[in-house]
Order: C-alpha cells, then structure tokens, then sequence
C-alpha cells in the first residue's frame, strides 16, 4: 500500500471519515495515553500563508505526541527563491516523516503529496480546508451528544438527518463543508451570492457521496442565493470572512457584493431552536457575523478552534504512526 496524504475530505470514505473522528475523541479524552506516538518522528510544515491556530495546533500536536515540528515560511526555504514543489518535496522527504502545508495554489499540495514520498497534510489552499470541517464536524458530534463531552459519550449517528448551512463565499471551506457534512449524513445548505456559488464538481461529486450514505438518509446538498432560506430549520449556521488572505484587493467590491449574508440575530432566529453558530476564525464583527452571534450563547466557534489540535493529532497518528 502506498503512503497514504490527507488533502482532501473527499478522499475519505464515511467508515474512515468516522474512524478519524474516533480516534481524535479517544486522544482528547485520553491524552497522556498518546504521548510518544510519534516519538522521533519530525513534521516539516510549510506556511504560504500565515496562520495562527494551524500552526499552534500543529506544533502543540506534534510536542505531545513525542515528535517535533519545523516552520517553514516560504521566504525561509528555497520556495521562495524558485524551487520548485517537486524538488523541495524530494528533499523534505528524505529528512521528515511527514509535510503539512498551507499554500494558495491547492496544485502546491498536489505535488508535495506526489513527490514527496511521505504523508502530506493540507492545512488549508485554495480548494479545500479539510482539517478545519474535520474539528467542526467533531466540535457538532460534541455538543448534539446527549451529556455533552467530559467521556460522557460520542456518538456519530447524532448528527445523521441534521442541516448545516453555510453563508458566504463558495470557497475552500464551503467546499470541504459540503465534502465533510455528506460524510455523516448531515444535509447541507449554501448561500452565496450570484458568482460566488461553490464548484459544480465538488457539489456534483457530493452529492453521489450522499447517494451512498446508507442508514436510510440521503443527505440533500443545496445551493442557493438566498440566506433566509439556507438558514431555515438549520441545526448549524456556519460563515468565513468574505474576502480571503489573498483577496484583499477585492475587499471593498466584496463588500458590496456580500451585503445581506450577515449572520445575524435575526438569521440566527430562522434556525433550529438548538442551532449553533460556527466559524472557523480569524471573524470580521459586524461583516460576516454580528458580534451579537459570534460573542453570544450559541456560538461554539471556540470549542471548534480547540479540537483543530485533537482532530489534528488523530491525523498526524493515522498517517505518521503506523510508518
């Protein structure tokens, strides 16, 4: 069997999907029974763009797992200067036991994970943003648990037939929302204004995911220009910033063209009464989400940020532990 990378939601089947999420509860609740699982075992991770939760959870991860982690700005390795991904990933390769990288072009990780000869994780590009739905998928399994976390239970099957929605850009994280959401049985919703839906592939190829979900559920994926809609009956509203690192030349335009995708109050309110709001940082108040949301009593966009580190590890022991 060949070395198995972690780019894409969609590259996982519901079992393994499942799987994941188990393993990343088990670390939660029982860290100290993982400490030295990768002892010995160093993750170059390569940063394009700058991060604050990927790069703390991944080096936190990999400290209380036994390895060690190396930062790689772009300007601090041979990227910067021309290299291309094919020879940096053979060289990272014969020193580490595995890459994670964030980077723009999601072609980038495509070619680390051809050349490299070790697992490679994407921490984010400009397709997919799979580690982040991974931790929102395990922050819904925790709170729709009757009881609630603590080892009090962790059933999956309590999110099979729930709605999650998305509003905003159809982007990376709308993307692997709809890629990750599918997987658990969750129906999707998207509202995104006209020209900004998410990749007819990636839906398309969702929506066969979903055919095949099995426990008599069909997850339904929609797309939609209306907010108001999207949110109805929703068991999570989730939203990211409209513009995007990389976008900022666009911000004012997008403003225009995002204004009344607000998460606010009055969305919040066409919800499930058990709805919770979600969003995967860094939050523009008063933009995106209200600060009445994203600060008040059904948001969780902090528990989410926590369990990037447990979600993370569970990758890193999946891909890296068994080499």
């Amino acid at each position: 069997m060949g070395v198995r990378h972690f780019l894409n939601i969609a590259d996982y089947s519901a079992v393994e999907i499942g799987e994941l999420l188990d393993l990343a509860h088990d670390i939660k609740i029982h860290k100290d029974a993982y400490r030295g699982a990768l002892a010995c075992q160093t993750l170059a991770m390569i940063f394009q763009k700058r991060s604050t939760r990927t790069r703390v959870s991944f080096e936190v991860g990999m400290f209380e797992l036994g390895g060690h982690a190396l930062f790689l700005s772009s300007q601090d390795i041979q990227i910067g200067r021309g290299e291309t991904i094919a020879d940096t990933a053979a060289v990272l390769g014969r020193y580490c036991d595995g890459i994670m990288a964030r980077v723009y072009a999601h072609s980038d990780i495509v070619g680390l994970a051809e050349h490299a000869g070790v697992p490679v994780i994407n921490g984010l590009s400009d397709a997919s943003h799979p580690c982040q739905v991974m931790c929102d998928l395990q922050t819904l399994v925790e709170h729709f648990t009757p009881g609630g976390f603590a080892g009090k239970g962790f059933d999956r099957a309590v999110l099979i037939g729930k709605k999650f929605t998305y509003v905003g850009d159809g982007n990376n994280m709308a993307h692997s929302i709809i890629e990750g959401a599918v997987r658990v049985g969750m129906h999707v919703a998207i509202a995104a204004p006209k020209g900004y839906e998410p990749d007819a592939g990636v839906v398309a190829a969702a929506r066969e995911a979903a055919e095949e979900f099995g426990h008599g559920v069909v997850p339904r994926v929609e797309i939609t220009n209306n907010p108001s809609e999207a949110a109805a009956g929703a068991h999570c509203i989730y939203t990211d910033v409209w513009a995007s690192m990389g976008q900022e030349a666009e911000a004012d335009k997008r403003k225009r063209d995002f204004a009344g995708f607000i998460v606010d109050e009055a969305l919040m309110a066409r919800a499930d009464p058990s709805a919770v709001f979600m969003h995967c940082l860094p939050a523009h108040r008063g933009e995106e989400v209200s600060a009445g949301v994203i600060d008040g009593p059904q948001s969780i966009v902090f528990d989410e940020a926590e369990n990037r580190l447990h979600v993370q590890k569970a990758i890193l022991v999946r891909l890296m532990g068994r080499r």
